[in-house]
């Protein structure tokens, strides 16, 4: 009996340290990948959302708990991800007026 209750004492502080992890969603809080599909062409792409630093793919982002909204320097889009349904609207300004898309994105299983 003595030998297992080690066992038991190490076994019960190690789910407490996983069950600490996941009530805090320190794990969730890196980067996390999501991918993004137009509807009308089926293309995907990945974005990384880093909650921790504020940023989308490296790019400063303004987080709420109803949006993610970031500029891409690259290509001059603005983008506004609805966290709820995954909706993801990108407007591109230009001299012709620019243009609207939508796209639709989901984690990662």
């Amino acid at each position: 009996m003595l030998r297992t209750r080690p066992l038991a004492v190490l076994l019960g502080v190690s789910a407490l340290g996983f069950a600490s992890v996941a009530i805090t969603g320190a794990a969730a809080r890196a980067d996390t990948p999501m991918t993004c599909t137009n509807p009308y062409s089926g293309a995907t792409w990945q974005i990384k959302i880093d909650y921790d630093h504020s940023t989308v793919d490296s790019y400063p982002a303004q987080i709420s708990d109803a949006t993610i909204a970031w500029h891409d320097a690259n290509d001059g889009g603005n983008y506004t991800l609805d966290r709820k349904s995954g909706k993801l609207q990108v407007i591109v300004a230009s001299s012709t007026g620019g243009y609207f898309l939508y796209d639709n994105c989901g984690q990662q299983h």
